[in-house]
């Protein structure tokens, strides 16, 4: 079979399974996401190397544009009436359960043994909270509600604090390790954040004035789509966060476009497809053979940043005199971490390559755990809301 035809023929199977996933979610305890990464697993080459390399290696492109996708649809959930309802309760909540895993993570692995370094890096990859399997479970479940919504709003600032934490972990590690270059890294995130917020700002601004003129209340899917991957594209050629800029794209135009919503549904309709090849990639990329040795490690890795998240999402939550559910269940629904946590650990390996041996297959290990595992909760969490109020 010729490389074309190889590669169109996975493409629809990929696409069946997606299906096959879908159906499966809505059946069983598992969600579609988790189904998804388990055919991944399956198909990849650690199993049965049925899908073709060419199409693995697409996996970065893939990723990109689906978290590029996720983020409009984050930066879409804060709009002026949550903001003005609950921005105390989502920047406690967001804050709390970001620095409680850092802390949690990176002092109980030096207790446990773990090098200084190490349980540093790791202490703030257990920040990062994975964007597209929690929207996707949240348009997977259908609701609307306010915790939902305010998942997914903790979720993008979750990933904002992550990725400070995440820099100023780097230039800690640096010191300890007598490289003084932790000016300059610092320079460098205040550059990419904010480049990426004002990029986010620049584009989403007369995006939300100008979109939806041609059909009137409806802006087209070229026209959404476009916007998006433009705003990313960009973000990627001048080095800031692709998905901080279209998260800021997308809360500016949800917040100042009073002629339609539309653009939301256009993406969600087209992000299940990409959303697909993103976690059946994800799943057949995913490597076994460094795993055995970091076992444990990895075990206790995965434990203490449940009880940070749990700790840290509950603590928060006190503090912002949030309502019941939400104190005793975002924790668990932030549990997810994928894609973000292993770009840290591959940005940590080349910025330290003495520790690569050990944050790679760590990091690995807990994200085929928490993108199996933590959805389930996610989705429990959404579905023990009925009954409870909202946040005062």
């Amino acid at each position: 079979m010729n490389e074309p035809s190889s590669i169109i023929l996975s493409l629809g199977a990929i696409f069946l399974l997606g299906m096959g996933a879908d159906y499966l979610g809505r059946r069983s305890p598992l969600p579609r996401i988790t189904v998804l990464l388990i055919f991944g697993i399956l198909i990849g080459d650690q199993v049965f190397a049925l899908i073709p390399q060419s199409i693995v290696g697409q996996f970065e492109l893939v990723s990109n544009i689906t978290l590029i996708m996720v983020g409009f649809l984050l930066g879409g959930q804060i709009s002026k009436s949550l903001i003005r309802h609950a921005a105390k309760s989502i920047l406690w909540i967001s804050l709390s359960a970001a620095l409680a895993a850092v802390l949690i993570v990176s002092f109980g692995l030096i207790v446990l043994g773990i090098a200084a370094p190490i349980a540093v890096l790791l202490g703030c990859i257990s920040a990062a909270t994975a964007p597209a399997a929690t929207v996707d479970l949240v348009l997977e479940s259908g609701k609307q509600s306010a915790f939902a919504k305010k998942l997914l709003a903790i979720v993008a600032l979750d990933d904002v604090w992550g990725l400070i934490i995440f820099s100023l972990g780097l230039s800690l590690v640096s010191l300890l390790n007598g490289v003084s270059s932790s000016e300059s890294r610092l320079l460098e995130v205040g550059q990419e954040i904010f480049g990426a917020v004002i990029l986010g700002v620049v584009l989403g601004y007369p995006a939300a004035h100008l979109s939806g003129r041609l059909r009137p209340g409806k802006p087209m899917f070229s026209e959404a789509l476009g916007l998006i991957l433009f705003c990313g594209g960009l973000a990627l050629w001048l080095g800031v966060s692709f998905l901080i800029a279209s998260m800021v794209m997308g809360a500016v135009v949800r917040n100042f476009a009073s002629h339609h919503e539309y653009a939301f549904h256009e993406i969600e309709d087209v992000e299940w497809p990409f959303m697909i090849i993103f976690f059946i990639l994800a799943g057949a990329s995913l490597e076994f053979s460094a795993i055995e040795g970091v076992m444990l490690a990895g075990l206790a890795y995965i434990s203490l940043r449940i009880l940070g998240k749990i700790a840290g999402a509950f603590s928060g939550a006190l503090l912002a005199r949030s309502d019941p559910h939400t104190r005793n269940w975002m924790g668990i629904a932030l549990l997810p971490q994928a894609g973000v946590a292993i770009g840290m650990a591959l940005v940590a390996s080349n910025q330290f390559p003495q520790y690569r041996d050990t944050l790679i297959p760590i990091v690995i290990f807990s994200t085929i755990f928490f993108e199996i595992i933590g959805p389930v909760f996610t989705r429990i969490a959404l579905s023990q809301e009925a009954g409870h109020k909202h946040d005062r």
